[in-house]
């Protein structure tokens, strides 16, 4: 697939700018260098067939999202003067012949580094060269492009920690600064009619009550989420790891669609960081947590199917069915992994604490391949993105870099008292262990019968008995990795 290349794209008459996961007209690399080097530019958006036909719900909240978003940018660009053309169809023949009938000389877009991606961009490619038009993809997804950093031995990196730091001590000014798109919104392309954009029925899906979750599409919503989070920033490093508080940034869905600029976010956390600010800090080292895994997508894609550490191809999972339905169903009888999965499964959703939480219990309680619980959540989750989803199961699974060691195992009591210690988001998500005291709330089996007969909850009648005994799998797991280990 063409690479981005340093210094202006040749001058042309009329490019067309593709938006895939970088819906917004501020600080957008792509459309930017679009609007330099054309003198009008067409604007693009696909609903890929490709991608929606595949999907398992046709209740899908990131379609919600996505469409909301796309309907913001419509309206932006009409308002700059120019017009969002938008498909639904195969991305891959769309755009070379909406690019062949507008006569554009290249058509603009953005960097994607999923492997499908990368081959869908390189068909696309290969149709546009065939009909003499240029492909410009321009980094935008991250702060540090994935083949910019390597090691002392020119390798890429593979622990986050020396990443981190060369990431930091070879940051340049310019690579926080913002891409002003803004600038040259004149030369937008507006055609004779205006475009439609299709409604979700048309797509084939339905709605899903996203406004009801506090969740809203477009960069007006993102830039809402940003101020909320700042105003909680110092804070951060403290709170984010409870479920209960609002800790957290909840900008995930918003890296993911593009919503917002990452210079944006990595430009704010940044300075403050170097004051500081120690929310800031932990803030930024997330940031950077996201161009790692993009990293090691772009340079191991075997990741995406298989183990990063070869040696545990060979583990022996279980993979007990009537378990990993109990998991995704919230029955496991162990609160703080119910809620979690509760939470996801209502508002697409979980709290990356959770997130780890219950990786851990699938892979090393339930003994389920990581694969099975990653594709979970890559149906459910609003932020699903392939190499952080990726990145963060084979870090719970023990399987991936810089993973957590395969005996370290999580107890979903002990973390459930640690980290939500009255129960709070318990009950929030399991409203049927509302009475139960706070010393039982962890481990409603252990409530004596006739205290769980006046909280108004049997174990094993109103709230499952756990599914699995957490001393015995552990034990069990050990065996099982230190088997795969040879």
């Amino acid at each position: 697939m063409p690479k981005t290349q340093p210094g202006a794209a040749p001058q042309g008459d009329a490019a067309l700018f593709w938006f895939r996961r970088d819906l917004r007209l501020s600080d957008n690399a792509g459309l930017n260098r679009a609007l330099q080097a054309s003198r009008r530019v067409h604007a693009v958006f696909v609903f890929d067939r490709e991608i929606l036909d595949a999907l398992p719900s046709r209740a899908d909240r990131r379609v919600e999202f996505i469409w909301q978003s796309a309907a913001e940018l419509q309206a932006a660009l009409r308002a700059a003067g120019g017009e969002l053309i938008v498909l639904h169809d195969h991305a891959r023949t769309a755009i070379p012949a909406l690019a062949a009938r507008l006569g554009v000389a290249t058509v603009f877009t953005n960097e994607d580094y999923e492997p499908r991606a990368r081959a869908r961009d390189a068909a696309v490619a290969v149709a546009l060269q065939a009909a003499g038009i240029g492909f410009t993809a321009c980094q935008d997804t991250v702060i540090v492009a994935p083949e910019a950093l390597r090691t002392g031995g020119g390798k890429p990196y593979t622990v986050f920690t020396p990443y981190k730091n060369a990431w930091l001590k070879t940051l340049r000014a310019g690579d926080l600064a913002a891409h002003a798109s803004e600038d040259h919104l004149d030369r937008l392309a507006r055609p004779a009619k205006p475009a439609v954009l299709p409604t979700l029925a048309a797509l084939g899906f339905e709605e899903t009550g996203l406004a009801a979750l506090g969740i809203t599409g477009g960069s007006a919503a993102a830039r809402r989420v940003v101020e909320d989070f700042l105003a909680r920033l110092d804070d951060y490093d403290r709170a984010r790891d409870f479920p209960s508080v609002k800790g957290v940034s909840y900008l995930s869905v918003h890296n993911r669609f593009g919503t917002i600029s990452i210079r944006t976010l990595a430009g704010t956390a940044y300075p403050l960081m170097l004051k500081g600010n120690a929310g800031a800090a932990v803030w930024l080292s997330e940031l950077i947590w996201r161009d790692f895994y993009f990293q090691i997508l772009w340079h191991h894609p075997h990741v995406a199917h298989a183990p990063f550490k070869p040696a545990y191809a060979a583990i022996a999972w279980e993979n007990n069915a009537a378990l990993f339905r109990a998991w995704c169903e919230a029955r496991t009888g162990f609160p703080l992994v119910d809620a979690a999965m509760r939470q996801l499964n209502q508002t697409g959703y979980m709290h990356n604490r959770l997130r780890m939480v219950v990786a851990s219990f699938l892979t090393k309680d339930l003994l389920v391949d990581w694969r099975w619980g990653e594709q979970y959540f890559a149906d459910h989750l609003n932020d699903f993105d392939l190499a952080a989803n990726n990145g963060g199961w084979q870090w719970a699974a023990s399987t991936g870099c810089d993973a957590q060691p395969y005996f370290r195992i999580f107890n979903p009591v002990s973390q459930s008292q640690r980290f939500d210690p009255h129960g709070k988001f318990i009950r929030r998500y399991v409203p049927e262990l509302q009475a139960v005291p706070d010393r039982y709330i962890h481990a409603p089996w252990t409530l004596p019968p006739l205290e769980q007969q006046a909280c108004g909850v049997v174990v094993g009648r109103d709230y499952p008995r756990p599914i699995v005994d957490h001393a015995l799998q552990r034990d069990k797991a050990l065996a099982m990795y230190k088997a795969a280990r040879g």
